[in-house]
């Protein structure tokens, strides 16, 4: 059974390069010339392609989370602050607030993100323009 792998570019560049080497058309130095990886990497790259093809070049961490993500609940929960007690403040006013008065530990760009995303899915979807684009004339020589 043959599973479907998402690849990058690069991914795919390493898959046809390592193809190449595999078939004789390319040594392993100019592979790694062409990978910009060293002979050793190029060597490990091949072992691995000679193995389990090329799924094996594809990320292994593709789809998951960062590492540095902050958790769900302490976001989510910043979030609910900031719109209870702070929602006239801006978000680096309210980042400084959360800090200082609870404690919290993000970046004012999460917060801001957070509060972004939120809003819009609490907007309404078919709301009209405030205001009509007015048409725009032809300039007249000498016009400003």
């Amino acid at each position: 059974m043959t599973a479907l792998v998402t690849m990058s570019r690069r991914e795919l560049d390493r898959a046809s390069v390592l193809a190449q080497l595999a078939e004789g058309r390319v040594s392993q130095v100019q592979a790694a010339e062409l990978l910009g990886l060293g002979v050793r990497q190029v060597r490990r790259l091949s072992r691995a392609y000679a193995a389990d093809g090329p799924a094996v070049l594809a990320s292994k961490r593709r789809g998951r989370r960062s590492n540095r993500a902050l958790a769900d609940d302490v976001r989510e929960a910043a979030i609910a602050l900031v719109r209870a007690r702070y929602a006239d403040f801006g978000p680096t006013l309210a980042h400084e607030k959360l800090v200082e008065l609870h404690g919290f530990a993000m970046s004012v760009t999460t917060l801001r993100q957070g509060t972004r995303m939120r809003a819009r899915a609490c907007s309404s979807v078919g709301r009209a323009s405030l205001g009509t684009a007015k048409a725009r004339g032809e300039c007249a020589t000498g016009s400003i």
